[in-house]
Parts: structure tokens; sequence; C-alpha cells
């Protein structure tokens, strides 16, 4: 099955990575995502909150991408995150860009496996990877003031980065 047609998507049948001005259709991306062979579907969604460190009252949140830029990083952190989780069956990592309100859904990072170790381990760590290696930034409104996002940083390339703590899982096994 094909992802659900987006503007700025770069799809295939089991990586789902683009950069859009639309509103994510969670439930969609939830989907798509599921195959026959998954016992385990992750989703990270990431929404607009009322507050920032130092700022209070936010009310938007405004945020801009290259997407000849973002879109082939966000294609690298899927591809990276199949080298380190190969048994990944498919993998989305949708990010919006654009004016958002309180509440409105700016990422989704959804994984399927068959099993949830490695979709737990892996969702976290392609939303930590989006986060620092995609260049996607964000404007703050808030009562007040408005002005770039104080989480600001440096762009790392993904193989200078292996953050602590994001080691593989080991599959334990139950007994029921």
């Amino acid at each position: 099955m094909a992802a659900p047609s987006l503007a700025g998507v770069t799809t295939d049948d089991v990586t789902w990575t683009a950069i859009t001005d639309q509103s994510i259709d969670v439930a969609a991306v939830i989907e798509w995502c599921g195959t026959p062979g998954s016992g385990a579907v992750d989703v990270f969604c990431g929404t607009v909150r009322d507050h920032a460190d130092g700022r209070t009252g936010i009310v938007r949140l405004d945020y801009e991408a290259h997407p000849t830029r973002a879109e082939p990083r966000l294609g690298m952190v899927a591809a990276r995150a199949r080298h380190r989780w190969p048994v990944i069956e498919r993998i989305a990592l949708v990010h919006r860009t654009g004016s958002l309100l309180v509440g409105e859904t700016a990422v989704v990072v959804a994984v399927s496996a068959p099993h949830r170790p490695e979709v737990f381990a892996a969702t976290r760590w392609c939303i930590d990877a989006v986060k620092v290696t995609v260049p996607i930034w964000k404007y703050e409104v808030w009562d007040g003031g408005e002005g770039w996002g104080t989480c600001g940083h440096d762009l790392v390339e993904l193989d200078e980065w292996d953050p602590p703590g994001h080691d593989e899982p080991t599959l334990v096994s139950v007994e029921r």
C-alpha cells in the first residue's frame, strides 16, 4: 500500500517521509504504517504546547524548513533507523510547516515491526535524530512577544550523532 498523497512527500512502499504545509492526518499515518506482519506500531506525535522555556502563553508556532534540504535528511534518518533495526517494516516521518496553533500536530513518527522493543527504540531514536539533524526552524508567538524557539542549536550530521541511551533493544521472552 502506498502512502496517502501529500504535497512534498517522499515515499515508497515502506518509507514515508514528508515536509508538508498541510495538517497531518495522524490516523492515516498509523493505518499506513501497520502491516499484516507487524505486531507493533509505535507512534510519536509532537504537538504545539502553550509554553516553552521561560515563555508562557504561547499561542502559535511558525515552522520553517527548506524541503530540498529537509526531506533528504528525513530519508537519511529513516534509512539509518532501518540499518539499526532491520526488522522495521514501515516507517513514517512527517513534519509540518507553517503556522500551528496550540494542540495542533507538528510532527509524527510511526514505526512498525513484529515486536514492540524495536519499535519503541526506533521511534525514540528517530524523533531525537530529526530534532538535531533536520533543518526545521521554530518561531514562537506568545502573550507579549515573539521570537525564535529557545531550543535552537546547530545541526549535526547524522554520521556524527550517536546519543547515549539509544542502544538496540534486547528481546525478552515472556512466558504466559
